[in-house]
């Protein structure tokens, strides 16, 4: 039998935080923790389930058996059941049998909050408890300064279960990649790691977007303190760790949360607010204070927990609107008669606030795909508070550019130039991520029009122009050495390329573009700010060249970029410049040992020759679809 304890968990104090929904840490108090009482070792179970009549821990410990080792309800009306099970171990696989007062409905569930999961397609939850010493204290000292929105972000994004895989396409582990993943990702020069979902999931499809563990590393590549080592590991070597991160939807699987009680505790009990039609998946009900609390107290758990540096959070234009996806007659208007979901946008609110009150230098970013005002504003100046914003206007306009073939790019100059319209009502960031790989798209080498050579030369100057343009910027794996086919959840990269020059070429390339975001200050200083950037010309559509300057703090670090966007060599180019000297190429794509043609500049001194609206210009050659810097 469960023991009634005496000494619970939870104090008053907690239950009240926890009703109010602005308990977070609330992993610290529910779900299976080992402890000692009254000289027994065992494990105290705690859930919340306030629609039920019964609930009991069922396990490998007691044979499944639901009359073995029934909860208590508590006698405060929170709906929390808890219990003390002795002699129960680290190891050991459970479940919540839940028999609801509605219509005695009986559902078995993993634990909301366990900590380690069954490896899918095992469904169970996992006593579990693990001690690690942390390593990356220089890290967490100083991550304030490395995090900051003035600060390079190089961002590599990564499925752990297709970066690489063993002989025998089986997944490598957390540990391997502490290795492999963290010598790779420093040896590129990328200052963040983004990792698609890691929060445990049952259908690989998925990608890791249907959660069911979100307090657990997914199982499939080891144990939680294995994960905490590769992020340790990642610290250690100067580089930031960034989770993509879920609250918009979750799967309707028997064992996750959906009905979880026999009613509808966790999601929205309107199905026009509660079911994703694109995903086939339920929707958080943001307006109930314990699930704001469940969702709050998840985000702290990672940076708490894991010390990751920053959320990328799924989905938000889903939630912000109540007609997402919907066609008339699916929704129903907010109190003002509008679209917004209010409830949503409140719990988003609260999520940054308590985010950024909490932790030191970390950041959150939202993937955002509409004219959603105020994204990445701060919450007192009526934003949302995120971060950053995933800038997806800006790259749906730059691959359809640069999808046409170099001819007809004369007639298309305004969708290569109008991210600077906008570029600066939010603080954007510039993905190229797994999202423009799949289903079709083809990969980016293979939506680059034109032979090989042209195809490599377009990607080195769709990078360059990423690197470039204001913004912090992302690249999924696999493109920095032009991978060929579309990404396959199923496999390993296609490493095998590095062995043919225009594939190495292509990931010196984007190695030595990332040595040269983090080492001139132009770049990232103001890449939020419209003092950031200069247009020289963006309207020679006729030779299809842009030319804009890059400046930091310091005007004496400013970079002039000019980039050609057809395959036609440019001798004798001018350009206006802003200041008066010598002009040194610190940069050029067409460089022999990216497999470039060869096609440089050394240093070019400015005339008094005006130009572009400048007093002074200077006279280059712009290599073919090629871009260059000069300082």
């Amino acid at each position: 039998m469960a023991k009634t304890i005496p000494h619970s968990l939870f104090s008053e104090f907690d239950i009240n935080l926890f009703k109010g929904g602005k308990h977070f840490k609330l992993y610290e108090k529910l779900g299976a923790h080992i402890m000692e009482l009254n000289e027994d070792k065992g494990v105290y179970f705690a859930v919340w389930a306030p629609s039920a009549k019964a609930v009991s821990v069922i396990g490998d410990f007691n044979g499944w058996n639901s009359e073995e080792n029934p909860l208590n309800v508590r006698w405060d009306e929170s709906g929390i059941w808890e219990g003390f099970i002795p002699h129960v171990k680290k190891g050991a696989i459970y479940k919540y049998k839940i028999i609801s007062n509605v219509d005695d409905i009986v559902t078995e569930k993993a634990d909301p909050f366990a900590r380690r999961c069954e490896q899918p397609p095992k469904t169970a939850s996992v006593i579990w408890e693990g001690s690690y010493e942390w390593n990356d204290a220089d890290w967490m000292g100083y991550r304030k300064n490395k995090n900051g929105l003035d600060k390079p972000y190089a961002v590599y994004e990564v499925h752990l279960g297709s970066w690489k895989r063993n002989a025998n396409n089986e997944f490598l582990s957390y540990t391997d990649y502490s290795n492999d993943l963290v010598s790779y990702v420093k040896e590129m020069g990328f200052t963040h790691v983004e990792f698609m979902p890691v929060m445990e999931y049952p259908y690989d499809p998925s990608w890791g977007y249907q959660l069911t563990g979100y307090f657990a590393p997914t199982s499939r590549f080891g144990t939680p303190e294995e994960f905490k080592l590769l992020v340790d590991k990642f610290h250690q070597n100067d580089i930031g760790v960034i989770l993509d991160w879920v609250p918009s939807h979750f799967p309707e699987d028997a064992h996750g949360l959906g009905f979880f009680d026999g009613s509808h505790l966790y999601e929205h009990p309107d199905r026009r607010k509660g079911y994703h039609p694109d995903w086939k998946s339920l929707i958080f009900n943001y307006g109930r204070n314990e699930v704001r609390a469940f969702l709050i107290s998840n985000a702290i758990f990672w940076l708490d927990q894991f010390h990751i540096d920053g959320l990328r959070v799924d989905a938000v234009a889903s939630m912000l609107y109540l007609d997402y996806s919907r066609e008339e007659g699916e929704w129903e208007p907010n109190m003002y008669g509008n679209n917004e979901n209010l409830e949503a946008i409140s719990f988003i609110k609260e999520l940054n606030s308590e985010v950024y009150k909490s932790f030191e230098g970390v950041q959150t970013i939202a993937e955002e795909s509409t004219a959603f005002s105020g994204v990445s504003k701060p919450i007192d100046l009526g934003g949302l508070g995120f971060g950053m914003k995933w800038m997806m206007g800006w790259m749906h306009d730059t691959l359809e550019y640069f999808k046409k073939e170099p001819v007809y790019r004369q007639h298309h100059q305004n969708d290569i130039t109008f991210s600077l319209t906008y570029a600066f009502t939010e603080n954007f960031m510039l993905p190229f991520s797994h999202d423009e790989v799949v289903y079709g798209k083809k990969s980016l080498l293979y939506r680059m029009p034109g032979d090989e050579w042209q195809r490599f030369a377009n990607l080195r100057l769709l990078f360059g122009y990423m690197y470039t343009h204001p913004g912090a910027n992302l690249v999924f794996m696999g493109g920095e050495f032009g991978q060929s086919s579309e990404w396959n959840f199923q496999q390993s990269l296609d490493w095998h390329l590095l062995q043919y020059e225009v594939h190495s070429g292509m990931q010196t390339m984007v190695k030595d573009l990332n040595a040269l975001y983090k080492t001139y200050p132009a770049l990232y200083e103001k890449q939020f700010s419209p003092e950031g950037f200069q247009w020289i010309s963006y309207g020679d559509h006729q030779n299809s060249i842009l030319s804009y300057i890059r400046k930091g703090h310091d005007a004496e670090n400013d970079l002039v970029v000019v980039c050609n966007f057809t395959p036609i060599v440019r001798d004798n180019y001018r350009v206006g410049v802003h200041k008066k000297g010598t002009f040194k190429e610190i940069f050029n794509s067409d460089n022999k040992k990216y497999n470039g043609s060869g096609t440089v500049n050394g240093s070019v001194k400015s005339e008094m020759v005006s130009w572009n609206g400048f007093k002074q210009s200077v006279e280059i050659t712009v290599p073919p679809l090629g871009f260059v810097i000069f300082q």
